[in-house]
């Protein structure tokens, strides 16, 4: 890595850092969401670094659909008691079961919808008034209209013609009762920055992210893994692929790639020659053109 990319990551790093410490100044009850994914996990380390050397001061907040990958859920207990880190899970389940959602039916049924509720419950619960995110700027268009602190109403809701001007480094934290934010320390980064900086700070991260073997399936032109969780057509045969994943998220709407990066530096590499967005295989993006905003709106990350 040269000095150009070195002093471009610690520029991001050290702008991250500042917001995140701009939440615990502003905040009574802030929270980091954590989804075990690559993002939030670099949003872990920095909070680790801008409180260095005593624990990060607030909890990590799963929303767990029931339908996460098991590597998921193992990496995230092993990394809240490896650093002491408060851990609240919300349920998806358990929110299906109360009655507050009703679970999708068919071959393209998903939990991700439903996972909106169930965080705007677990926000009221514990009273929550700032929520961190790893969501960047360059995922989809919907996030690229996000500032670092994104008001959300007392429904939870984001209006993205309705945002705060965000000058210089002065961010904008007041709000009424009810009301909370969600914060995005690492909106300026691309998904090259992060895995640069994975490979840089030598982050441990979750096996899926790296090349292995799977039985999966192809559906749509997009490979899924195959699970019980999501019912196969008549014309849809199980085969085992050498695959990773860009992004991780509910099983049933997280597809992989093919691929044979077995470490960060051949990440790089690939992310470097690929035309295609890690939420290309995404399929809760796909339901609608503007599918990303719709569920921002409604108070999901």
């Amino acid at each position: 890595m040269n000095t150009y990319q070195l002093s471009h990551l610690k520029e991001l790093e050290a702008e991250s850092i500042f917001v995140i410490r701009e939440v615990a100044a502003q905040f009574e009850k802030p929270a980091l969401l954590f989804s075990g994914g690559k993002d939030s996990i670099v949003c872990f380390h920095l909070a680790r670094k801008a409180f260095f050397p005593a624990n990060i001061p607030f909890p990590l907040v799963h929303v767990d659909t029931g339908h996460n990958f098991e590597e998921t859920l193992v990496y995230r207990d092993n990394l809240a008691k490896k650093y002491g880190a408060q851990l609240i899970v919300g349920s998806v389940q358990e929110s299906i079961d109360s009655g507050r959602v009703t679970e999708e039916k068919g071959y393209n049924a998903s939990r991700n919808v439903l996972q909106t509720v169930t965080l705007l419950d677990t926000i009221e619960k514990y009273k929550f008034d700032a929520c961190i995110g790893g969501a960047r700027r360059d995922e989809e268009k919907a996030r690229a209209k996000e500032r670092f602190f994104s008001h959300r109403d007392e429904f939870g809701q984001w209006d993205p013609k309705n945002q705060r001007p965000e000058l210089w480094n002065i961010f904008n934290g007041k709000k009424h009762i009810g009301e909370h934010f969600r914060v995005f320390p690492i909106s300026n980064w691309t998904e090259m920055d992060v895995w640069q900086y994975i490979l840089h700070e030598k982050i441990e991260m979750p096996s899926l992210y790296f090349t292995h073997e799977r039985e999966c399936f192809v559906r749509e032109g997009v490979i899924y893994a195959h699970a019980n969780v999501i019912p196969l057509k008549p014309t849809e045969k199980v085969e085992k692929m050498q695959v990773r994943f860009r992004t991780i998220g509910d099983i049933s709407c997280t597809g992989a790639v093919l691929s044979t990066a077995n470490s960060a530096e051949e990440i790089v590499e690939e992310v470097a020659a690929t035309r295609v967005t890690e939420r290309g295989s995404r399929i809760d993006d796909r339901r609608s053109e503007a599918a990303m905003e719709d569920r921002k709106k409604s108070g999901y990350f």
